[in-house]
């Protein structure tokens, strides 16, 4: 059987354990890596090297962290802890060993990764772009469990460490040496000699500080700081509550992982390493056991499975070189696609507006953009400005007839969609894909004129485009696979997570969204107050209130959209007369400063505009205790519904994607896995039986759709 690790002892004396996991493209901690590990070390011993490097074959790859495929297998908690316990002892003996060891980092170093790294007496960076340093565990709903929540405070401090924990965010070689996680960073080309150097030099110097590099540690100004924070407890409890109060504000209680990790890195720091150890281990088994980190697991492994799906039948169909994209619009969402697509694609970019002003107003915005990933230090400063000669704009067609893919980013009208369809077809190549970037209007109405309908296909963003994960990619009866797998990987190269779903009304997206937004307005006109109607759908787990999104819509936009979505979907979509009379009022929501919330001035949209009650002609009743539980459940069952329905008639391909698309697209509860892990988590009797229940309160629009009527009857599941 191939090891996973080798062993190569250098001219220098130095000896390299060289990661490599056969036939995968990515090292992770396999089951083998323990008995590896040690038949390296055994070699290591016999070579009579002076020191070690720890690095990897795999460009673009250190080890990305555990086999997380491997926990499938793990059943209970204790299961779990052992395994924990395994991975900390060998990192133990190998921080404890007496040959130095330094990583060279080259790629992906997260989770287990890092860990393996943190526990080598150095480390060092390559500075490609690829390599990424971090402890991502709190995003599948556990905690570092390899000595990470131990070793990680030790090394670049109490505040650095918890940054990276509790947010799973991962960092550069630049951005690692800053804080001290890395010793130098250097070419990839380098990166093991210079590894090889620093362990060289780690094995010579064996003596004690000289009283200058004493002095000059104590007045190092971080060292002084995480004095003053960790090695203090008075200032860790001020880092610990100021953590746990921010988590409280942005994550709630539903997700338990962060606040285990501060629990248990706070136990290492005030009773030591063996007792942090020991809670690091008991808490990793049992977050792996509860439905949090199963639903977060869940929806990782459909990303991954996402990675691979070319969006149509044929999974070895080529998509079509694009080189360069066109845009159609200059405003929020088309200079929003223009800088993902120059950036991140790095594709040429031509983008279109009516007139000067518009155009440069767009191309401002790709370079605010730019600039401020920038300053960030996500990008280089090179980068930045290639980035921004990569796009150009104009008043007309000239730049478009090379384009191999044209988006249109105006307006939600029919008519004008049609025009700039003909337009496009009129003025580029033949084969140009031609896309839609609207929310509502069926791509199948919108490629009504064309004169090559395989090529129109819709490509649905999400706002703020270089913030929001999701691209909804949405086919006809007519568009070409080819031009679906073309789509797809456009996505893909933007860094979108992308899924593929058949034409309808609404799409996916819009159309289980509509219901959700529906019955918030239906609350509302039953006199629940704005404020407890958001407070319900947080409860829920929503990151914000349907009253607080119709705002950032627009409620005009809503409005037109709760219309159409009446015209289609009739009884079950049909929206209270309210939305049309807060338009009458002049209200549009946050971008015209005047919606449910106050904006303007100091406010910002956190306080409930009264008036709104007014015009609305309802009295709420603010004295009535509010179960916030059942009103949240009120909220997402439509969807839930819709959800189900939209599988039902082949707008879905697949539960999966369902579920991506709500949790990627409309902040639907990660931890509760997306609708139909949620269905399968309640069951299917039980879920048509609350669904029932609010039917019969409220009428025709909980009316169940057919295939969870099915499925409760036959116990089936939708995975």
């Amino acid at each position: 059987m191939t090891k996973s690790i080798t062993f190569e002892l250098r001219e220098d004396g130095v000896g390299v354990f060289w990661l490599d996991v056969p036939d995968a493209p990515q090292n992770t901690l396999k089951e083998s890596f323990k008995a590896d590990m040690e038949a390296a070390k055994a070699e290591l011993q016999q070579s009579g090297a002076k020191a070690a490097v720890i690095a990897s074959k795999k460009p673009g790859s250190f080890l990305a962290g555990a086999d997380i495929e491997a926990f499938g297998k793990i059943t209970t908690a204790d299961q779990a802890a052992t395994r924990a316990k395994g991975l900390q002892a060998e990192l133990d003996a190998l921080e404890a060993s007496a040959i130095p060891f330094v990583a060279a980092i080259d790629g992906a170093c997260l989770g287990g990764g890092l860990e393996l790294a943190l526990a080598c007496h150095a480390r060092v960076a390559s500075d490609d772009k690829k390599t990424k340093l971090g402890l991502p565990e709190v995003q599948l709903g556990l905690l570092p469990a390899g000595g990470g929540t131990q070793r990680l405070p030790r090394t670049v401090g109490l505040e650095a460490a918890l940054d990276m924990m509790l947010t799973g965010k991962q960092i550069d070689g630049r951005r690692a040496k800053k804080i001290g996680l890395v010793e130098e960073v250097v070419p990839p080309s380098i990166l093991v000699d210079a590894a090889a150097q620093v362990a060289l030099r780690l094995a010579a110097d064996k003596r004690e500080p000289t009283l200058a590099e004493r002095v000059a540690e104590l007045t190092d100004a971080k060292a002084l700081r995480e004095l003053a924070l960790a090695k203090n407890p008075a200032g860790r409890k001020v880092v610990f509550d100021q953590a746990e109060k921010t988590l409280k504000r942005k994550a709630g209680e539903h997700y338990p992982a962060p606040y285990e990790i501060l629990r248990v890195t706070r136990v290492g720091l005030e009773k030591g390493i063996k007792k942090g150890l020991a809670a690091e281990a008991e808490a990793f088994g049992r977050l792996m056991m509860t439905d949090v980190s199963r639903r977060l697991v869940e929806i990782f492994f459909a990303t991954v499975a996402l990675k691979k799906d070319n969006g149509t039948d044929q999974p070895n169909l080529a998509p079509r070189p694009v080189k360069k994209l066109g845009i159609l619009g200059a405003g929020i969402m088309g200079h929003g696609i223009a800088s993902v697509s120059a950036g991140r694609a790095g594709l040429m970019v031509r983008m279109k507006d009516r007139d000067d002003a518009a155009v440069a107003r767009g191309l401002a915005e790709v370079r605010k953009l730019a600039e401020s990933a920038g300053k960030k230090r996500k990008l280089r400063p090179l980068a930045v400005e290639h980035e921004l000669l990569r796009v150009s704009g104009s008043t007309d067609y000239s730049g478009f007839g090379d384009c191999d893919l044209v988006v249109e980013a105006v307006f939600e009208d029919l008519a004008v969609k049609h025009q700039v369809l003909k337009e496009v077809e009129a003025a580029c190549k033949a084969d140009v894909i031609f896309a839609s970037n609207t929310s509502s209007i069926p791509i199948t109405r919108i490629a009504e004129p064309a004169k090559r309908p395989e090529n129109v296909i819709g490509m649905h963003y999400f706002s703020p485009v270089h913030k929001m994960p999701l691209l909804e990619i949405i086919r006809t009866e007519k568009t070409s696979d080819e031009v679906v797998a073309t789509c797809v990987a456009v996505g893909k190269k933007q860094g979108k997570t992308v899924i593929v779903v058949n034409d309808g009304v609404g799409f996916y997206t819009s159309r289980v969204l509509g219901p959700y937004m529906n019955e918030a307005a239906w609350m509302m006109m039953d006199g629940i107050p704005v404020e407890t109607i958001d407070a319900a759908a947080k409860a829920f787990g929503f990151p914000v209130g349907p009253v607080t999104l119709l705002d950032e819509v627009g409620i005009d936009t809503a409005a037109k959209v709760a219309k159409i979505a009446g015209t289609a979907f009739g009884d079950r979509m049909v929206a209270p007369g309210s939305l049309d009379k807060l338009v009458a009022d002049g209200r549009t929501g946050r971008k015209g400063n005047k919606g449910f919330y106050v904006y303007g001035g100091e406010a910002k949209g956190k306080e409930v505009d009264e008036s709104v009650y007014g015009v609305l002609g309802i009295n709420p009743d603010r004295k009535k205790k509010h179960d916030l539980a059942a009103l949240g459940e009120r909220l997402a069952l439509p969807m839930v519904s819709e959800a189900i329905r939209c599988l039902e008639e082949g707008i879905l391909r697949n539960p999966r994607d369902g579920d991506i698309g709500a949790v990627f697209g409309l902040g639907f509860p990660p931890f509760r896995g997306g609708p139909f892990r949620y269905a399968d988590a309640l069951g299917p009797a039980e879920l048509l039986r609350r669904v029932r229940g609010l039917e019969d309160r409220f009428g025709r629009r909980f009316a169940p759709a057919q295939l969870l009527v099915d499925h409760a009857s036959s116990g089936k599941r939708f995975f």
